[in-house]
C-alpha cells in the first residue's frame, strides 16, 4: 500500500498467522527463493504471465506433503491471462484435498467465461479427483455473480458477512469491496474465518489476508 515491493513484510505477515497452506496471488518468479527459503515450506508455482521479463502468477505453499500440482490457463482472449492453480495435498488423517487457487479477471463478462471453465469437467468437476476440494483466491467478485452462483451449486461459501460481520477485504487501509473467497467441500466444516488486520497486514498487501480454519469428521485442524 505505501507502493514498495518488500517480500520481508510479506514474511512477517504469514509470521504471525501460521497458516498450514498458503495461497499467494501476482507472484513475480525472482521472489520465490526468498520466499520458500524463508517460510521453509514445499511449493508449487502457476505461471500466467509475464512481468518485465521474469514469470509472474500464483504460488501455493503447504507444511502437507504435495502430491501432484497442475496448473490451468483460463485466460480469455484480449484480457491479462488468468490462472487456476491445482495443489494435491496428503493430509494426515484426511488423506488427499484438491486446492484450486485461483485470480480471476476484473471484468464481469471475463469471469463469466472463467466460471465455466472452472466448474468444467477439466478442472472442478473432473471424474478423477480421489478428494475433498478448497476452491480460493482473489475473485475479483464483489456482487454475486456467475462464479459465485456456480460454485455455490456445487461447494459450501466460507461467507465473511456472516462469520465476520462484515464483508470487505479489499483494499489493506480502508477495505470497501469483497475479492477474496473461500468455497469448501461439505465434509469439511470451517470452524473459524478470519481477517488479518495487524499493521503489518495493512502495508504489506492491498488485500486483508483471508484465513480459514477447517475441521474434518473430527480430524487434525487445517
Amino acid at each position: 500500500m505505501d507502493w514498495k515491493v518488500r517480500p520481508d513484510r510479506i514474511i512477517d505477515v504469514l509470521g504471525e498467522i501460521r497458516a498450514d497452506v498458503i495461497a499467494l496471488q501476482e507472484i513475480v518468479a525472482g521472489q520465490i527463493p526468498y520466499l520458500t527459503e524463508k517460510l521453509g515450506l514445499p511449493y508449487v508455482f502457476g505461471k500466467t504471465s509475464l512481468l518485465r521479463g521474469l514469470d509472474y502468477g500464483n504460488l501455493t505453499l503447504s507444511r502437507f506433503p504435495i502430491a501432484f500440482s497442475r496448473n490451468f490457463d483460463i485466460s480469455v482472449p484480449r484480457r491479462s491471462r488468468r490462472g487456476c492453480l491445482r495443489t494435491d495435498l496428503e493430509i494426515p488423517g484426511i488423506g488427499l484435498v484438491h486446492l484450486f487457487q485461483v485470480h480471476l479477471g476484473t471484468s464481469f463478462f471475463e469471469r463469466r467465461r472463467q466460471a465455466l471453465k472452472l466448474l468444467s469437467d477439466e478442472i472442478l468437476v473432473n471424474r478423477s479427483l480421489a478428494g475433498p476440494r478448497l476452491v480460493l483466491g482473489d475473485f475479483n467478485e464483489w456482487t454475486r455473480g456467475l462464479v459465485s452462483r456456480l460454485l455455490s451449486e456445487q461447494l459450501e461459501s466460507a461467507d465473511v458477512r456472516f462469520h465476520l460481520n462484515r464483508k470487505r477485504t479489499y483494499p489493506g487501509m480502508l477495505p470497501f469491496l469483497h475479492l477474496d473467497h473461500i468455497y469448501y467441500d461439505p465434509k469439511f466444516r470451517l470452524e473459524t474465518l478470519s481477517l488479518c488486520r495487524t499493521p503489518a497486514a495493512m502495508i504489506a498487501s492491498d488485500h486483508l489476508p483471508l484465513v480459514g480454519q477447517f475441521v474434518w469428521n473430527n480430524s487434525p485442524r487445517l
